[in-house]
């Protein structure tokens, strides 16, 4: 589900940067997808 998401928002990333719409608002998103990834596998390797 994360994974989807993250590929979900690299795309639209990519797009924001193609087409310049609302670019600022995508790559916001994008680093927060990233953060959740990024503590997602931090807890799961602590867990583990």
């Amino acid at each position: 589900m994360l994974w989807t998401i993250a590929g979900i928002l690299l795309v639209l990333w990519v797009l924001g940067l193609i087409f310049k719409v609302a670019g600022g608002i995508i790559h916001i998103l994008l680093v927060i997808g990233i953060i959740l990834i990024a503590y997602k596998a931090i807890k799961g390797r602590s867990t583990g």
